[in-house]
């Protein structure tokens, strides 16, 4: 039965990483660009903890949390960045 399972997460996990990259090369925005590099990262660890849940072990739990922070703080980076450059009402 698991292996029933790895086979449809396997095709749902590849299917969202290929819109994710085809978003990636597209654009049109670096906003566009930076969340779909966020959402191939999150599709990254979900396929991790598939395979942790699979095989039953926890060898790359630590990779999975660092590919978490590394996404997160990269997100708000950018969105921190772009709101700054952004004009403010009362600046001309």
């Amino acid at each position: 039965m698991m292996h029933v399972v790895l086979a449809v997460t396997a095709v749902i996990f590849s299917l969202a990483a290929a819109g994710a990259i085809i978003r990636i090369a597209r654009g049109p925005s670096l906003l566009d660009r930076v969340l779909a590099a966020d959402v191939l990262l999150a599709i990254l660890g979900g396929a991790l903890c598939v395979d942790m849940a699979v095989n039953r072990h926890l060898n790359n739990l630590m990779l999975v949390v660092a590919i978490s922070i590394i996404g997160f703080i990269g997100s708000v980076t950018v969105a921190r960045f772009v709101a700054d450059r952004r004009v403010k009402p009362n600046e001309s």
